[in-house]
């Protein structure tokens, strides 16, 4: 028992390191990875007090274990089977695409990630590009909504800014959870939205495990009672205007909700800007190949040194106003007939949307240019006049001056050559039109 044991110096290193690795990972690792979950716990807890919709349990699993239970839910599990019949290839290879298909929208929600820095960024980047306002709102309402319900903010998609400037208004109430199409699959950009709580989602996919994989997670993430944000047209809007609604995720987190456990609630909320940052590139996307548009990294770059450039001269301002509005919470508990009418429910939604996009003031300005041209004088009257006429909806009015609102929209079109003023009268540059009627575009289902 005493006789000594020669080994080369690399062998005892290397019998070291596997000892120091055993130890790590059997006691190390699992008090640290406890300590700081307590923590973290704490964290959470002291955060949901201040938030009018508390972060829910489902969100805070780890996401091993929920790409666990998504995977072996019963419907994954049939499909999964019958992806297998239908393909020819072997279950388990079948169940390993849909552990991938899991692993690839199953997010990894950080409540420091949102918290922490995302919400400030959100905050810093909204303020820093836009005049932001909130629009029409009933404190009254948003907080009488059922604490148990599932909340679903219901939203038009005008630019990638959304999501921004949403998540910055709603910090308040809750953690919003938002699906994200592929342009978001991108290393780091990727690890980043998936810590704020987003799901990514092949929009044009047509696999149907993979369909079958992502409607049992909204349906999970909508029993468990996660606040969620949504866009039912699909996409962005390539010409300004709303777009008719598809049921995707809508039907996703309708079919076969228990409402007598719990309620789901949709909230329409309206946005619109005096410039969107993506409206040349959507515009030549309409003109080619549909949604498929790709903005290259030298375009960002030269855009953002540019933003740069005009700061350090003193030259840079804001891109106008940005506003968004929140309509009347619709429960499907106290509508049960929409509950069973998908489509209905999506129609009736994007209506209460339409009818509270905020009307910013270029595009009523825009709007009044494309009827006729007109002076300075002319388009005020012609502002005021449709100003009363959209009564019932939110107009911002900047300094509630009629006149300083169309000064503002005229900068603002003039600036880009958008719209030109010969003898006092301005009109519509020929060239620009495209651009001119994407903006008035936004506003035009209110007339």
């Amino acid at each position: 028992m005493n006789t000594s044991v020669t080994l080369p110096l690399w062998a005892f290193l290397l019998i070291l390191g596997f000892a120091a690795i055993t130890f790590a990972s059997h006691f190390l690792f699992p008090s640290v990875r406890w300590f700081f979950r307590r923590r973290l716990q704490r964290a959470v807890a002291r955060l949901n007090t201040r938030l009018q919709r508390p972060i829910e349990p489902f969100r805070l699993m780890r996401r091993y274990d929920l790409i666990q239970r998504l995977i072996y839910d019963p419907e994954v599990t049939h499909a999964i089977v019958e992806h297998a019949r239908e393909t020819g290839v072997r279950e388990d290879v079948a169940f390993e695409r849909a552990r991938r298909y899991a692993g690839e929208i199953v997010p990894s929600f950080s409540a420091f990630a949102y918290f922490g820095w995302g919400v400030r960024g959100a905050r810093l980047l909204s303020n820093a590009l836009f005049r932001v306002r909130l629009g029409h709102h009933d404190p009254q309402e948003l907080a009488g909504i059922d604490p148990e319900a599932t909340v679903v903010f219901v939203m038009n998609h005008r630019s990638n800014m959304d999501y921004v400037l949403v998540t910055h208004l709603a910090a308040e109430r809750s953690a919003l959870s938002y699906a994200v199409g592929e342009w978001a699959q991108v290393w780091p950009l990727s690890r980043l939205i998936r810590s704020m709580g987003a799901y990514f989602i092949r929009r044009k996919s047509r696999d149907a495990l993979y369909r079958k994989v992502l409607r049992q997670y909204v349906a999970m993430a909508t029993k468990g009672g996660v606040t969620q944000a949504i866009f039912p047209e699909g996409g962005l809007s390539l010409d300004g205007a709303l777009a008719p609604a598809k049921l995707g995720l809508l039907s996703y987190m309708v079919d076969g909700q228990d409402l007598t456990a719990r309620d789901v609630v949709f909230v329409p909320v309206g946005l619109n800007y005096d410039r969107v940052l993506e409206d040349t590139v959507l515009i030549d996307a309409a003109r080619g190949e549909g949604r498929r548009f790709k903005v290259g990294k030298s375009y960002v770059v030269r855009a953002l040194l540019k933003q740069i450039w005009l700061r350090l001269r003193g030259k840079y301002h804001r891109f106008g106003y940005a506003a968004v509005s929140f309509g009347t919470p619709l429960s499907l508990r106290a509508n049960p007939d929409l509950a069973a009418d998908p489509q209905g429910l999506a129609d009736q939604l994007m209506t209460q949307v339409g009818q509270v996009v905020p009307v910013l003031p270029v595009p009523l300005v825009a709007h009044l240019l494309l009827e006729k041209g007109g002076t300075r004088p002319e388009l005020e009257a012609r502002f005021a006049e449709s100003a009363s006429q959209l009564s019932a909806c939110h107009i911002h009015l900047p300094r509630n001056d009629t006149g300083y609102a169309v000064e503002v929209g005229l900068r603002a079109l003039t600036e880009r050559d958008l719209v030109s003023q010969t003898g006092g009268t301005y009109r519509v540059n020929e060239t620009s039109r495209e651009i001119v009627t994407f903006y008035a575009n936004s506003i035009r289902h209110l007339f």
